[in-house]
């Protein structure tokens, strides 16, 4: 059997029976890796050493008839912005270049738990600002459809990584769209888990209220198993929810939408997108008619002025969470020759680690939170994540699930918007607002446009039924048919 073609959720039944072993599961994604990366860039760090000894481990456990976690021998690339025990953790910058955590995040020790096997560290836009890891210090990553282009960011690493078949599961972070976006541009299924439903301990922080990890799958049932793994209350993150799971494997295979309420919201459909994600938009949603779901519109008016509440909130949590990066405690040090003073290191040092997009969001930030202009920029702001929440809440009312297209357009060439910031901002329209209120949101494939490139829809939930987005999701899914790979 080709193992890279294989859904993870086989892969685990596989091992589990005995029918081949993790050894050799890990041994096709790492040999897929050096086969592709070097023109993909998706991986920052492969693991060979320590993924082929997690599958020795879960080989030895299923041989002495231990009981096996739900993902044991499944590899998992993971963001390089999650701490891995033992694994560089460089969040795509150059002031972490070679750090090596000496703890696992939450997430991480969630992985580890259920058996999977992680197979290396992916590429990201630096501290994760982007659209299109283009703002890695390591260089881009590319889009495997075509690898003159963007693959979304600014996970754009993890979903190369599935779109790819370098690894059957990855783990991406969105804080405005960047598990969402990349996932639509490459083909792929992501989600953005509810705020709070998945532990943030171990995640190098971007903005705090808005960051929160999720799955990218090839499927929507693989998704599923991801995310089960991931979430659930954890006492070390204050913003953690002390909840259940929502039952998003059960969701996943299910999959009715008979009589579920499917909001279109007005706001986010027309103008500005392009033509085939409109014409796959609405194709999608005349299937799920089809399947029995109602499709009914509603109205988000202050959407508008997500994209503006959002670059304001960011960049004001993100000067205050870099500040850490003083040159003094870890990370890089530039300039300590025993004659400068902290704080020209810590200059030297934020000048040389920093790249153009990270200055320039902590400038923006840093201006925002200023003395006299708090009230007017960062206060007006947080008003403005309020009016949005109730748009949600009111939408909600009237729909079990919201439908927009993921991103504006397909993906783009690489270095066709690095020189326009507000242009790269654009592209999270749709997916910020579930960002602001702290609902979950997935994207998953639905097309390709005239150019033969993947095409995303995106459905959101109330916070903690995160379980309808995978019904809704499963419903699409096997409407649509998607078996298009690069």
């Amino acid at each position: 059997m080709t193992f890279t073609s294989t859904p993870a959720v086989d892969l685990a039944a596989g091992i589990a029976a005995g029918d081949y072993s993790a050894r050799e599961v890990a041994t096709a994604f790492l040999d897929r890796i050096a086969e592709t990366d070097g023109e993909l860039n998706a991986f920052l760090a492969v693991d060979t050493p320590g993924a082929l000894a997690a599958a020795d481990a879960v080989d030895a456990a299923r041989a002495a008839g231990e009981t096996l976690g739900p993902l044991a021998g499944v590899p998992v690339a993971v963001k390089d912005v999650i701490a891995t025990e033992g694994l560089v953790t460089t969040c795509g910058s150059r002031i972490l270049e070679g750090w090596i955590p000496p703890y696992d995040a939450t997430v991480t020790a969630h992985l580890r738990a259920a058996g999977a096997v992680i197979i290396g560290k992916t590429n990201m836009d630096e501290f994760a600002m982007g659209s299109s890891t283009e703002n890695s210090a390591y260089g881009p990553a590319r889009n495997p459809w075509n690898t003159d282009l963007i693959p979304g960011g600014s996970s754009g690493g993890s979903a190369v990584a599935v779109a790819a078949r370098q690894a059957p599961l990855s783990i991406g972070t969105d804080t405005g769209g960047s598990i969402r976006q990349p996932a639509a541009m490459t083909g792929v299924v992501g989600v953005k888990p509810t705020y709070g439903g998945v532990s943030r301990y171990g995640l190098v922080a971007l903005a705090s209220s808005l960051d929160q990890a999720g799955p990218f799958a090839a499927t929507v049932a693989d998704a599923a198993a991801l995310h089960a793994v991931m979430a659930g209350h954890d006492p070390k993150d204050s913003t953690s929810i002390d909840a259940p799971v929502p039952p998003v494997v059960a969701a996943a295979a299910n999959g009715d939408v008979s009589g579920m309420r499917i909001g279109v919201v007005k706001q986010l459909t027309g103008e500005g997108f392009q033509r085939e994600v409109r014409e796959y938009f609405q194709k999608s949603l005349d299937l799920l008619a089809d399947a029995g779901a109602q499709i009914v519109e509603v109205s988000c008016p202050h959407f508008e002025y997500a994209l503006a509440a959002y670059y304001l909130i960011l960049p004001s949590e993100c000067s205050s969470n870099l500040a850490k990066f003083d040159a003094i405690r870890y990370g890089l040090r530039v300039g300590d020759d025993g004659e400068r003073s902290v704080e020209q290191v810590m200059a030297m040092t934020r000048e040389a680690g920093f790249g153009p997009e990270v200055k320039r969001r902590i400038m923006l930030g840093t201006y925002a939170l200023s003395s006299g202009y708090y009230d007017a920029y960062y206060g007006q702001a947080q008003k403005v994540r309020t009016l949005i929440a109730r748009d949600f809440a009111q939408a909600f009312e009237v729909a079990d699930v919201l439908a927009t297209p993921t991103a504006p357009t397909t993906a783009f060439p690489i270095g066709e918007k690095v020189d326009d910031p507000l242009s790269m901002y654009l592209q999270d329209i749709a997916t910020i607002p579930a960002n602001l209120a702290g609902v979950p949101g997935m994207s998953l494939p639905v097309g390709l446009d005239d150019k033969g490139l993947p095409i995303g829809l995106q459905f959101m939930a109330p916070a903690m039924a995160d379980d309808r987005l995978y019904t809704a999701g499963a419903a699409l899914e096997a409407a649509v048919g998607w078996e298009a790979r690069p």
